[in-house]
């Protein structure tokens, strides 16, 4: 009978779930023998014991999931196979340098703790193939880049859930889900202990108040406030105790300990001591100080994790620039005709139609008409850029000229602007270097204050044993460095969403710290200063039998339908002038490359119409007008400068930031340019090199260099500077290594992020003083037993909450 029983009571040794009679297998790991619940948790427990990786076991956060009995074979289940499916792998990998390496992003499903991602991460790379593992554990992404010959997507996928988790590639609106789903379960949580808390403070005011009641009444008000604190305790502050239990798990490999440790000892003392007051009717109960503490603490988190999600959602928001929707053509080039589909449904080598306007849903090959594309959102130029057949259009830029036909190549993570997004991701895998400081100074904050609160209990049991518990208590509670751990991380979050909305990408974390420190900016002209997007300036070379309105409205008329930007540009000046469209007698013919004609009017570039072509400081370009009888006027367009220009440069000039202008235009233009902008640094003529050494001098001299390029022309700029910044977003950065990316046009949101970042360092400052004064002032209070636990409770979660709420103001920028 003892044998039936002990049989009953088994728990699984990998889930730990409750073993049922007839479900019980047997065997053995590491020489000792094992039992299970079921053929996948033995599966799952032999692969972690085969690969040295046990530890796992005595660090981890249990599950209770009981995975599929599959996971005992080595074979790929059917579910997962389409994966390796050529065309799904496209659409959820990305080429990752010249060796043919793929890299894939991965959402992951289960995990818990730290211990969860160290065995996920341990594992995978210890699969052949995988070159590198990357896990964020507050984005739940891993980043993982292999060899295609030597692995598949199915298989990393199938290779995480034989450890007991899932995957599945990332998609935007699965994060936004999560994203909501935390929210969701933080303001459940919340809202219990809030409830709660007003409940158990309604039923402690008699006792506030002195008021005379019965002892039965007493005891009735005491146990229900007992029942309202043990929801509080096991649902509201349970993430609480799991984070400060895997703190002390893993102890001895960080020799740290988290803040959630003091903050878990203290409730769980004060339940304790609460309860045994209650039983005995002797001492007061804490169940008050408990559940306004857990409310005050979850309230602050929740500001804090709105403030953290805004920050994550740069990658979301790009995703969206991106259509829902594309025109498929069903039997190209037998036939034309299309059909709309989601974009998500379409597979290299098929063939999609682009109409003007439209934009591009996909990587791959322009096979019929040519036209012009928008690529900024990629590159950072402007000017629009002709492609041909046989060219290459990339997902996310815009069509702007005629309709045309494309072969797809690539889908989904495998595109360019997918790279964008992972760009995103790799900056939340890098902590700024405040918050690493804080986070490192927190961890021994706690073991100091753990040891006083130690020191003064013990103290106090020599001279007054019956304040020892609550002094032991209220130093725990008053000394949580809550406030402390959140003075940075709250402040940096806030400051990194705020800029993500005006359009500044940030790519790796210090750039906020950064820019409060610059002391020089260097600027690159073409696609930052100015925005290849001209003007018409003037107009020259009339003829004598036309007047200067007579020109314009002839070469107006040419050019009604163009899109190209010399066409607008025109179109601009005549709308500006009020003048009237002529209607030609001939249709107008477009000569590609050359210009268009119409009977004998011809409008084009000076080799074409027979000119020579004069040169202007400044100028965009120049267009020429002529007839049967010769020239009659030539066009000249002046480059425009970036919208927000001004504004950038007078919020640079106010913080005594020294300006420079370096460019690959030559001297004379590039002179005009500064003067012409206020800028008394320059240098024309430079090649790449030129400008990497104009920066490293810059340096020598002791100065924080910020630069802004465009990313594409600017690759030694950006990656030798302090802090770089590219205009414009695309794959080009990545090896370009800039910093921050800014999506917006106007360079009007660097001028807000320039105050922001000031004002983030500012408020970093007040929240450091202000956690470091109300730690000052309370400890010791609290050591003196001047202060009791729900006094220190408030006070502490006060002071977490005025932390995150000053950064909350960063969000309004």
């Amino acid at each position: 009978m003892n044998q039936i029983n002990q049989r009953h009571s088994l728990t699984c040794y990998h889930c730990a779930s409750q073993i049922l009679p007839g479900e019980l297998i047997e065997a053995e790991l590491g020489g000792e023998p094992h039992t299970f619940c079921c053929p996948g948790c033995m599966a799952i427990a032999q692969t972690i014991h085969g690969e040295g990786l046990e530890v796992f076991y005595a660090r981890r956060s249990q599950s209770g999931d009981k995975p599929a009995a599959y996971l005992a074979s080595n074979e790929i289940p059917e579910k997962l196979k389409p994966y390796d499916d050529p065309s799904l792998r496209a659409r959820f990998t990305r080429l990752y340098g010249e060796a043919g390496d793929l890299e894939t992003t991965l959402r992951l499903e289960k995990i818990r703790c730290a211990a969860c991602v160290w065995l996920c991460e341990q594992h995978l790379r210890r699969n052949a193939g995988v070159q590198d593992v990357q896990i964020n554990y507050v984005t739940q992404k891993v980043m993982v880049r292999f060899s295609p010959d030597k692995t598949s997507l199915a298989r990393l996928l199938f290779e995480i859930e034989r450890i007991g988790y899932e995957a599945w590639p990332f998609e935007p609106s699965q994060s936004l889900d999560r994203a909501k789903k935390e929210r969701r379960s933080l303001l459940l949580r919340l809202g219990v202990a809030m409830l709660s808390m007003m409940q158990v403070m309604m039923y402690a005011w008699p006792t506030y108040v002195g008021a005379d009641i019965t002892p039965e009444f007493e005891i009735l008000l005491g146990w229900t406030s007992w029942g309202l604190t043990v929801p509080v305790m096991v649902y509201s502050a349970g993430p609480i105790f799991q984070a400060a239990w895997r703190s002390l798990q893993s102890f001895k490999q960080t020799h740290m300990l988290g803040m959630d440790v003091p903050i878990a000892l203290a409730l769980a003392l004060a339940f304790i001591a609460g309860t045994i007051n209650l039983i005995t009717g002797a001492g007061q109960s804490y169940f008050d100080s408990i559940t306004m503490f857990v409310a005050f603490i979850l309230a602050a988190r929740y500001v804090e994790l709105l403030a953290r999600q805004d920050a994550q959602g740069g990658a979301e928001a790009l995703a969206k620039q991106l259509p829902a929707t594309c025109e498929r053509a069903l039997n190209y080039p037998v036939s034309q005709e299309i059909e709309l589909v989601p974009v998500v449904n379409c597979n290299p080598g098929e063939v999609l139609r682009v109409s003007p306007g439209e934009v591009v849903p996909a990587d791959g090959v322009l096979i019929e008409n040519a036209s012009s594309l928008d690529e900024s959102l990629l590159t950072g130029e402007s000017k629009p850029v002709e492609k041909k057949v046989g060219d290459l259009v990339y997902a996310g830029t815009h069509n702007i000229l005629n309709p045309f036909f494309m072969r797809i190549e690539a889908v989904g993570q495998s595109t360019r602007i997918a790279g964008i997004a992972s760009l995103l991701d790799q900056a939340l895998l890098a902590k700024p270097v405040m918050v690493s400081l804080a986070e490192k100074w927190t961890a021994y904050f706690v073991a100091f204050l753990l040891l006083g609160a130690l020191v003064s209990s013990a103290i106090w049991l020599f001279f007054d044993p019956s304040r020892s518990w609550t002094v032991l208590v209220s130093v725990l509670v008053a000394s949580c460095p809550c406030a402390l751990s959140l003075a940075v991380p709250t402040a940096m979050a806030a400051a990194q969403g705020a800029v993500t909305k005006l359009g500044l990408l940030i790519v790796r974390g210090h750039v906020m710290e950064g820019l409060a420190k610059s002391t020089d900016l260097v600027l690159d002209k073409t696609g930052t200063l100015t925005m290849g997007q001209p003007e018409l300036q003037e107009i020259i070379n009339l003829r004598t039998d036309y007047r200067r309105e007579d020109a314009l409205a002839l070469a107006t008329a040419l050019e009604a339908g163009q899109k190209h930007p010399l066409a607008l540009s025109l179109m601009r000046a005549a709308e500006v002038e009020n003048i009237s469209l002529l209607s030609l007698n001939e249709p107008v013919i477009n000569h590609l490359g050359k210009g268009l004609s119409s009977g004998d009017y011809r409008l084009g570039s000076a080799l074409w119409i027979g000119v020579e072509q004069g040169t202007q400081l400044g100028q965009y370009g120049q267009v020429h007008l002529a007839d049967a009888q010769g020239l009659i006027a030539s066009f000249i367009f002046l480059d425009t400068p970036r919208p927000g220009l001004e504004q950038f440069l007078k919020a640079v000039k106010a913080r005594n930031i020294a300006l420079h202008l370096v460019s690959g235009d030559d001297h004379a233009t590039v002179s005009w340019w500064a003067n012409h902008v206020g800028i008394d640094h320059y240098q024309g003529g430079c090649a790449p090199e030129d400008k990497y050494d104009y920066i490293e001098r810059l340096q020598k001299a002791d100065c924080f260099v910020w630069a802004i390029g465009d990313g594409v022309n600017d690759a030694p700029l950006l990656a030798r500077a302090d802090i770089s910044i590219a205009v414009g977003a695309g794959a080009p950065l990545a090896a370009a290594g800039a910093d921050a990316i800014l999506t917006a046009v106007s360079l009007e949101p660097l001028a807000k992020t320039l105050r922001l970042a000031d004002k983030t360092r500012t408020i970093i400052k007040e929240n450091l003083w202000w956690a470091l004064a109300y730690n000052v002032l309370a400890i010791p209070a609290a050591m003196m037993g001047l202060v009791n636990p729900w006094v220190a409770g408030i006070g502490m979660s006060l002071s977490s909450l005025a932390v995150t709420l000053n950064a909350w103001r960063l969000r309004k920028a």
